[in-house]
């Protein structure tokens, strides 16, 4: 009877004294933390980042209102071209026409402008 029960046991324990002998065998990582360095993110470099990328903002920015500038007026252009054809097409003036070209109303006979 002590044999049956060492067979079960020496199965069960082979496994686990492989595991452990394998276990042995691998070193433990171990970090050395002796120094610790705390930084409050404000130092020379960090303003000098800061510092660049404000001028950078303020430089596209400038440009940004640039275009919008240039588009405002490009748009107000054309709004006063179209008021200004319809004025024209719809004028008591029969020799009035409405020239693309120069986005102008003008009169036939003469090629000058034309109040309508």
């Amino acid at each position: 009877m002590n044999t049956i029960l060492r067979k079960p046991l020496s199965v069960a324990i082979l496994p686990l004294a492989m595991l452990l002998s394998a276990v042995a065998f691998v070193q433990p990582a171990h970090a050395q933390t002796s120094k610790l360095i705390v930084e409050s993110g404000d130092n020379a470099q960090t303003r000098q980042d800061a510092a660049m990328d404000k001028e950078q903002w303020n430089d596209t920015r400038q440009l940004r209102q640039k275009v919008n500038k240039r588009t405002e007026k490009e748009w107000d252009k054309a709004d006063v071209a179209f008021d200004a054809r319809d004025n024209c097409q719809k004028s008591t003036n029969l020799n009035a026409y409405w020239e693309p070209n120069t986005l102008r109303c003008l009169d036939r006979r003469t090629g000058r402008d034309v109040a309508p």
